[in-house]
């Protein structure tokens, strides 16, 4: 009988449910991060080596 109870009692209780949410919620948050940040990272490197290579090829003027 008391295994019975055990397992109606875990079966009604709720504490971990809100943790669950957190954990879900908080694993999408950097599932999309990690997928926005695959996204730009081409094009911010292709830029990065535009500016560096416009920079590379100007003359420095010394007075």
């Amino acid at each position: 009988m008391k295994l019975v109870n055990f397992i109606k009692r875990f079966n009604k209780d709720e504490d971990g449910a809100v943790t669950v949410d957190w954990v879900v919620l908080t694993a999408a948050i950097v599932g999309l991060g990690i997928a926005v940040l695959t996204s730009v990272s081409g094009g911010t490197t292709s830029l990065a080596d535009k500016i560096s290579d416009e920079l590379g090829s100007m003359e420095i003027m010394t007075h």
